[in-house]
């Protein structure tokens, strides 16, 4: 029997609302490893993030920063950091126009500027504290995701003009900044290549922007029903809210309990 993988997105899905495990999905996701089916994380969240998440639930395999850094074991398998000159290109423009920027690689994240409310407020629903300043950082590390704190319509003014950016909004005031073509869905294509899993045989829980795609190229995208209508059109199944025992619904639907 050929085994069967499903990823998991955390922030309204893994976690609920108040940034909480729900009992019932700790024991979902416990139940679907004793059963030999394989479990993974596929998140926007920089690996440093969710480092006691994956301790907790025993996870060692991931897709992280929405696509761009990829873990099979515990081993490194894909890597895809941002083009160093469109960064620098785009932090030029975001401190001429008084925006902030937070840039991450899999250890850190540093910010641009110091203060900045729209850092402390998005940051804040992940539970995070301000980064400490150091806006030379992406100069000297590898970035893998980087956020720009605008608005929507400050984004109309900005994003058109890097054809090498790729944008994806995940809160009132803060877009993830990716490379062309990033996505959770090119992440867990390159996790593939590096197993023997099929994509037939891979399933992925999700609610947000970011998971659009996912849910669009695995074998089966469940979507949350606390999900956004635009990424819920994209899923086989929609399951029950996060807060309802959304996932174990979901895997209980999908006959993988």
């Amino acid at each position: 029997m050929l085994k069967k993988i499903v990823f998991f997105d955390i922030d309204g899905t893994l976690l609920d609302h108040e940034k909480k495990l729900p009992a019932s999905t700790k024991k979902a996701i416990k139940d679907l490893q004793d059963k030999g089916v394989f479990v993974a994380i596929a998140t926007g969240r920089a690996p440093f993030m969710f480092e006691p998440l994956r301790e907790e639930l025993g996870i060692d395999s991931f897709v992280s920063f929405n696509g761009q850094f990829v873990v099979f074991e515990n081993e490194v398998v894909y890597r895809n950091p941002l083009p160093r000159a469109e960064l620098t290109r785009i932090h030029q423009q975001a401190e001429n126009e008084q925006k902030a920027m937070v840039f991450m690689n899999d250890k850190t994240m540093k910010a641009s500027v110091k203060g900045c409310e729209r850092v402390t407020e998005a940051l804040g629903t992940l539970r995070f504290p301000y980064p400490e300043c150091s806006p030379e950082f992406y100069q000297e590390n590898d970035i893998y995701q980087a956020l720009l704190f605008t608005t929507v319509e400050e984004d109309q003014q900005i994003i058109h003009e890097y054809d090498d950016l790729h944008f994806i909004r995940w809160h009132e005031f803060s877009t993830d900044v990716l490379p062309a073509g990033g996505s959770k869905a090119e992440g867990i294509k390159r996790f593939i290549e590096r197993t023997d899993f099929r994509m037939e045989d891979v399933y992925a829980f999700g609610d947000g922007l970011n998971d659009i795609e996912m849910l669009g190229t695995v074998g089966h995208g469940i979507a949350m029903g606390n999900a956004l209508d635009e990424v819920k059109k994209h899923a086989e199944f929609v399951t029950k809210n996060v807060d309802d025992s959304g996932i174990l619904y979901g895997l209980k639907h999908m006959g993988l309990l």
